[in-house]
């Protein structure tokens, strides 16, 4: 298995990506051996290590991610479902751990707890949450609510600025029992009563999950918040899971031939959720994604190299992959009295807003779902569009983040200098900023590319 990021080198990013936890390898249709580099399905989630999830129980019924900085609630209110209104008035006025300063985290936020190692039930205390549960407390307690045994959305604070089936105003949510990120409705359902969820609150850094992206001038953008260098267009052309690694693996762009395909949470790391094909905004409709992008159209999905293996049982292990809508999560809906293919009386709507993570058939012929899949009939495309990324070249002795080792980088470690604990410039781990430190910084002098 190949190391692609190393921890010491994520201290100087603004956002970190944790990895999904994928370490299983797939084809098509089933779990396979790791493949080896130049192996067909070489590339997927899989075939790379990245930075490793990593937690501390403060014992006060917080946990801290040592990764992002973020601090949250260990144990969330499980006795109750809020609306949004609600979660937001919950997570404002908590008092936990004698901090006041909590609040309803951001899509992006939540998304950075995610493990892609999870498996629902129809039995709910069967499944496998979509988290690290040996420090974040979980519970499916959607038998008490007369819900389905994967309903386990949690609210965050990210409003879609469209809206979602006839217009309805939709705040993005994670689901922890299923591994998808979709729209929920905040006002009034059709059938009466409100949408209603769970809340698990975070303090810290609210920049996390703020890009920095730079235009590179060669076709490539380099986003030096997260460390990744991504093709500046996309594909073109669409095309199946497997065909996407193939594209990544052998492509030669921008100088550099060390591309791949990236892994669901790195993919999701640049959606542009201030934007969508039909923004409230006229002046923000585009697809969900920073005008330094190109797309090759608005309405587009884009393949993650991470297998989704939430599937029905009896259906293999790996026959779907992630994909994150970047235009509108489109389905199609029959009226409440129907069901699809309701005499074709139903309608394509966006059900789940541009940004949404959702999955495809990683094989297959698109047009045998004429009326898409599942209870909000989500469009089965199959052909997706590929964006590439690449890891930027970095070295640990650049610790004001510039690219370069001079310095500005010994004033950054005279600033740390002394006993420390986790110090970015504590560069051979000895708990304390040296000379050995100072040296290190002396033997990296100059460009780190």
């Amino acid at each position: 298995m190949y190391t692609y990021l190393i921890a010491a080198t994520i201290l100087t990013q603004t956002y970190p990506i944790v990895d999904t936890g994928q370490t299983l390898c797939f084809d098509n249709t089933q779990e396979i051996s790791a493949p080896s580099e130049g192996d067909t399905f070489w590339g997927q989630d899989g075939s790379y290590e990245g930075v490793q999830s990593s937690y501390q129980d403060n014992g006060d019924g917080t946990i801290t991610d040592l990764n992002t900085g973020l601090i949250w609630q260990k144990s969330p209110d499980f006795t109750s479902q809020y609306t949004h209104d609600e979660a937001v008035t919950y997570a404002n006025n908590l008092y936990l751990a004698g901090q006041t300063d909590w609040r309803l985290p951001t899509i992006k936020e939540l998304y950075s707890i995610v493990l892609f190692i999870g498996q629902s039930s129809d039995i709910p205390e069967n499944g496998i949450p979509y988290l690290d549960d040996n420090y974040f407390d979980y519970e499916n307690v959607t038998e008490k609510f007369g819900n389905r045994p994967i309903d386990m959305q949690f609210w965050s604070s990210t409003i879609y600025v469209g809206g979602t089936m006839n217009g309805d105003a939709t705040a993005f949510g994670m689901n922890f029992a299923d591994g998808r990120i979709k729209g929920y409705p905040m006002e009034e359902l059709q059938g009466g009563g409100i949408f209603s969820r769970y809340v698990r609150c975070v303090r810290g850094d609210t920049d996390y999950g703020t890009n920095e992206l730079q235009d590179n001038g060669d076709g490539t953008v380099t986003d030096n918040a997260t460390g990744l260098q991504w093709m500046q267009g996309d594909s073109v052309k669409a095309m199946n899971w497997e065909s996407a690694l193939n594209y990544c693996n052998v492509l030669e762009f921008g100088g550099h031939s060390d591309w791949r395909l990236p892994n669901a949470k790195e993919l999701h790391s640049i959606v542009d959720y201030t934007r969508a094909p039909l923004a409230n905004d006229p002046s923000m409709r585009s697809a969900a994604i920073d005008p330094i992008f190109e797309v090759t159209t608005d309405e587009s999905y884009f393949w993650s190299s991470t297998t989704f293996t939430e599937v029905p049982p009896g259906q293999g292990a790996g026959p779907s992959a992630v994909y994150i809508c970047f235009g509108r999560s489109m389905g199609y809906m029959c009226p409440p009295w129907d069901t699809p293919p309701c005499d074709e009386n139903g309608n394509w709507l966006d059900v789940h807003g541009a940004g949404a993570q959702r999955s495809d058939p990683k094989l297959g012929d698109p047009n045998d779902y004429p009326y898409g899949h599942g209870p909000q009939g989500d469009d089965v495309r199959i052909y997706n569009y590929v964006r590439a990324v690449r890891d930027v070249a970095g070295c640990i002795a650049d610790l004001d983040g510039n690219g370069y080792v001079g310095v500005g980088d010994i004033l950054a470690l005279i600033d740390q200098w002394g006993v420390c604990n986790q110090c970015p410039a504590d560069f051979d781990n000895s708990g304390s900023v040296d000379v050995v430190d100072l040296l290190e910084i002396v033997n990296m002098w100059g460009s780190c590319e």
